[in-house]
């Protein structure tokens, strides 16, 4: 999850006269720009489909990763189960599988095969509302936005070296507040080299146009609307096995490049000095002892090169390092301790070293088929890319489960604690979280999604305090 949230300073006072009266005009517009994105959409959703064969949010516990993509993000876990059963989740039932990602027959999409290449489009069409849309500690404001993510996904069929691809854009369109509109887009690839058997060369990249949403930790105070920027990362790992022993050592860079945002002054906020590079290089050893037992050691090392400003360098050396246990107890409780060290040294005197023990733990228990209830807890320093001032280091605890009503009927909940200490100031953040979520399939092709999410920022600055509901509700299509 990404971590906290920020708030901000918000035009406070009575509503303008001038915003009054533009309130007509400015419906109007919404409704224009909303019929013409969500005709968009359909007509490129029929266009594929024809041709087939057939809010910062704090989300739910995300799906593990799975072996051996974990490589690349040595901190991940991996089912236990994979690890020992050399064979990976091929052969596991849908039952076996996680609740939310789980794709019982008659569910899955059915693709557009073109030689070795299966091609997957997916599209959804929803709207939300937020009761703080500035994140502000006095007069939120409220607001409606549609929201529009048309996707594309193609991967290799066949064994040995594959290659995956995805293209995804996604365009929110507020009501009332045109400057919070924003569109994100994206393009990703990994690919697997096979090397023999037990080796492989795992390859990833993104490049992507992103925003920093109003409100988040790293949009900067004062503004009032989304930060645009844009973000290009690549990885490169080597992975091998030895029967019940994996090493593997891989090197990532990420790239950024930052926009301007507005103030609700009208001026602007120039952000090119959070813009630069992140070189990383990682490592990780896993092995297993007995079925029900494993060891690992992970460690990562970073370089934050960003372009700060004459008097402020953002520029900073780091590391972290976990070592700890895999362990699995007949399936219906598995997951990873690790315990560890981390220390982030910044060029600047002016932004405070932080140091000190760390820790990562993510356990599943699985009381029924049906039923995932997932627990994580995690220390981590804030990237300094993602922030202006200071180091920050965040303790987050969450808890979440997945329910399996029916087949094609998933309840999510989700509750998180984060506390955000900012070294060398006087500043601390806690922040209270809470999510809830209904999905239900109507078949292989269409779904519908509603959610409801609780963001409470409390903090012993005053002007950082601020709470909000979002309700949502989506319809999904993949062919």
């Amino acid at each position: 999850m990404r971590k906290g949230l920020r708030a901000r300073t918000a035009a406070s006072g009575t509503t303008p006269t001038s915003f009054a009266n533009a309130v007509s005009g400015v419906g109007q517009r919404w409704l224009q720009r909303t019929a013409t994105i969500v005709a968009v959409n359909l007509i490129w959703l029929a266009a594929i489909g024809a041709s087939t064969a057939r809010a910062q949010v704090v989300l739910p516990l995300t799906p593990e990763m799975e072996a051996p993509w974990n490589a690349q993000r040595v901190f991940e876990t991996v089912p236990f189960a994979q690890r020992w059963a050399m064979s990976g989740a091929d052969d596991m039932l849908p039952e076996d599988t996680p609740v939310k990602t789980r794709i019982h027959s008659g569910y899955e999409p059915v693709g557009v095969r073109a030689g070795k290449w299966m091609f997957v489009p997916m599209t959804s069409v929803g709207g939300f509302y937020t009761s703080n849309a500035f994140a502000s500690p006095t007069n939120p404001q409220s607001d409606i936005a549609l929201q529009v993510k048309p996707s594309l996904r193609a991967y290799t069929l066949g064994e040995g070296s594959s290659l995956a691809l995805q293209a995804d854009l996604q365009s929110d369109t507020y009501r009332r507040n045109p400057g919070l509109d924003q569109v994100d887009a994206s393009f990703r690839g990994r690919g697997r080299i096979e090397l023999w058997h037990d080796a492989a060369i795992l390859t990833n990249f993104r490049v992507a146009r992103l925003h920093d949403a109003v409100g988040s930790l790293s949009s900067p105070a004062g503004a009032v609307e989304p930060t645009p920027y844009n973000y290009i990362t690549g990885d490169a790992t080597y992975w091998q096995q030895f029967n019940r022993l994996a090493v593997s050592a891989g090197a990532r860079i990420d790239s950024y490049k930052y926009g301007s945002t507005r103030a609700a002054d009208g001026s602007i906020i120039n952000q090119d000095s959070r813009s630069g590079e992140i070189y990383s290089g990682h490592g990780r050893v896993e092995y297993t002892i007995a079925p029900g037992l494993g060891v690992f050691g992970a460690a990562e090392g970073n370089r934050r090169e960003l372009k700060g400003t004459p008097v402020q360098p953002l520029s900073s050396d780091g590391y972290r390092a976990l070592g700890g246990l895999n362990i699995e107890f007949s399936r219906l409780i598995w997951g990873e301790i690790g315990v560890g060290y981390m220390d982030q040294q910044f060029d600047s005197p002016a932004i405070a070293r932080i140091a000190g023990p760390a820790y990562r733990a993510m356990l599943v228990w699985k009381p029924t088929r049906s039923v995932d209830v997932k627990f994580r807890a995690e220390s981590t320093v804030t990237q300094a890319v993602d922030t202006d001032a200071t180091g920050i280091r965040a303790d987050a605890v969450q808890i979440g489960m997945d329910y399996e009503f029916r087949r094609n009927v998933i309840f999510s909940l989700a509750a998180t604690y984060e506390r955000d200490r900012f070294v060398g100031q006087f500043r601390e953040d806690k922040v209270y979280a809470t999510l809830a979520e209904v999905k239900y399939l109507l078949n292989r092709h269409w779904s519908i999604s509603a959610r409801h999410q609780y963001i409470n920022r409390n903090s012993n600055i005053p002007t950082f305090i601020y709470d909000k509901h979002e309700i949502g509700i989506n319809v999904a299509a993949q062919f």
